[in-house]
């Protein structure tokens, strides 16, 4: 393979979205997304939380009740996803506390109510990574 070629192959590959209907980019503006969790004995659950995009990476800071929910989760490391009108059935929740600060500082800018908001507890932050093949749209 030529170098051109083999640039152009890795150029594609980089490009290529990791999961179809994953696009963070596009969620940059997004105010908030839903998290889909199932607790033993529940009815899954969707809530509500601020979202911010950092290097093409979808991050979220969650409080004390919202971090309950993600560790009793019956389907961890995995939760439903809904954004922009899509839904994402297969999105792995990484804890990301390396990216507290970072997503903290992003949240500030991005949220006016934070002045307030960053002064309660917010146990962690999760990066959500789609699974591969596993995060289609329903």
């Amino acid at each position: 393979m030529t170098r051109v070629a083999g640039a152009f192959l890795l150029s594609v590959l980089v490009a290529a979205p990791a999961a179809a209907g994953w696009t963070p980019r596009a969620w940059a503006d997004a105010s908030t997304i839903e998290l889909r969790t199932t607790a033993a004995g529940e009815a899954a659950h969707w809530f509500r939380v601020w979202l911010v995009v950092i290097d093409d990476q979808v991050y979220v800071r969650l409080g004390p009740r919202a971090a309950g929910r993600i560790e009793k989760n019956q389907t961890a490391p995995f939760v439903g996803v809904r954004i922009a009108g899509e839904q994402l059935e297969r999105v792995r929740g990484e804890p990301a506390p390396d990216y507290a600060e970072r997503v903290a500082k992003a949240m500030a800018a991005k949220y006016w109510s934070d002045v307030i908001v960053r002064h309660f507890s917010h146990p962690l932050t999760l990066r959500l990574v789609p699974e591969p093949g596993g995060a289609q749209q329903q």
